[in-house]
């Protein structure tokens, strides 16, 4: 690999979503955060894109057996949705 392409692999990569600088909470604090709102097992986790806002959106299953979605703000902390599946 050449200088110039991992110059623009890393300029690619700082500018890129998905990037830690662009969020303030990490995945582990993200479900922590969600299960005090809805208690249960943490099923899926992931770090989105959406309408221009970092969020993770954390799949819940219950002791009942439901599904929740909880979507946290990725710079703020914030629950912005909390949505039964």
């Amino acid at each position: 690999m050449t200088h110039q392409n991992r110059q623009d692999q890393h300029q690619y990569w700082s500018n890129h979503w998905q990037n830690p600088q662009y969020r303030r909470i990490t995945i582990d604090q993200a479900m922590a955060i969600a299960l005090q709102r809805v208690p249960g097992q943490v099923v899926k986790a992931e770090l989105d894109y959406d309408d221009g806002v970092l969020v993770y959106e954390i799949d819940i299953r219950t002791a009942e057996g439901h599904k929740y979605e909880v979507k946290i703000d990725a710079n703020t902390g914030a629950i912005l949705r909390v949505k039964l599946d």
